[in-house]
């Protein structure tokens, strides 16, 4: 965003208004778009203390040892805050940039693989391993942290799903209706449950607020009331060339629900996902509307 430059003081003003007003964690995204979330992280836990930094990494960048040991020293650091987002990437032409080449199922098979070999070298005092991906010897992970962190990870594919049940510890989504987020979490329940395993879950928002609810739809109104259609197709071109089942799904709901001025529920508007992909639904309303929404959605699960 040109009017506001993700400068270092940029940054660590959200960190600290994050930190002051009880909020838990930050997350720190990663793409061609974003600045380096280890970079990131690294800065922001020496001027923060209680903020979880949840920093993202690609299985297709860093290798599990060394991204291992990056987050460990950071957990370290912090006495436990930093916390692994595993993200496989839903951009062909993003990744190959990055020499990333592999088809979408066979990421998804190499991200199985490196959350794996993770937990085991957050975990065990050596790791040998040969798999179809990686192979490590005698791999000893230095600092060890005082307890395995907890892997977040998302996708809506089919095979992300079972990913995500066999191996992550919370899974991800970005916000969809309510409906069909209890039924995503009802799948992933049963979906875990056959590996004997239990997921935890988070739910990703916008938020537009108002003193009242009239003002907060002006409000989301006039954030796209100067979209160009230059921009609107250019995201339309990305969610074609692009193999992210979620984003997809994201802009099915947008374009069925133009004609509502892209409300789908209560609250629910899809209006900046005409521009944004990924994380695009948002929760309009006065703080006391989104704070209801919010509840009902945690009731989920």
């Amino acid at each position: 965003n040109p009017e506001r430059p993700p400068t270092v003081e940029y940054i660590e003003a959200i960190a600290k208004a994050a930190e002051a007003h009880g909020f838990s964690t930050l997350l720190l995204p990663t793409g061609a778009g974003c600045l380096d979330s280890l970079a990131v992280a690294a800065y922001l836990a020496a001027r923060t203390t209680k903020l979880h930094l949840l920093f993202a990494a690609r299985p297709g960048a860093t290798s599990p040892a060394i991204f291992a040991k990056q987050l460990a020293t950071i957990n370290c650091w912090t006495h436990g805050r930093a916390l692994p987002n595993i993200v496989t990437g839903g951009s062909p032409e993003e990744l190959a940039a990055e020499g990333d080449f592999l088809d979408h199922d066979t990421r998804y098979e190499r991200t199985r693989e490196y959350i794996h070999l993770l937990k085991q070298l957050f975990t065990l005092p050596s790791v040998t391993y040969e798999g179809r991906f990686y192979r490590l010897e005698n791999a000893s992970l230095f600092p060890k942290p005082a307890q395995r962190p907890p892997i977040y990870f998302g996708g809506a594919s089919d095979i992300a799903k079972e990913v995500a049940a066999k191996e992550a510890d919370v899974y991800m989504m970005w916000g969809e209706t309510f409906e069909r987020m209890k039924e995503r979490i009802e799948e992933m329940k049963q979906k875990a449950a056959h590996y004997g395993r239990t997921l935890r879950y988070s739910i990703s928002f916008q938020v537009v607020l108002g003193e009242t609810e009239k003002e907060a739809w002006e409000q989301a109104d006039a954030l796209v009331s100067h979209l160009s259609e230059s921009a609107k197709r250019k995201k339309d071109e990305l969610i074609q060339k692009g193999d992210s089942v979620g984003a997809k799904r994201l802009h099915e709901l947008m374009k069925t629900s133009a004609e509502r001025r892209f409300q789908i529920g209560p609250n629910l508007w899809a209006g900046l996902t005409q521009v944004l992909s990924g994380n695009s639904i948002a929760l309009v309303g006065t703080p006391e509307q989104v704070a209801d929404r919010l509840i009902e959605f945690i009731g989920l699960g």
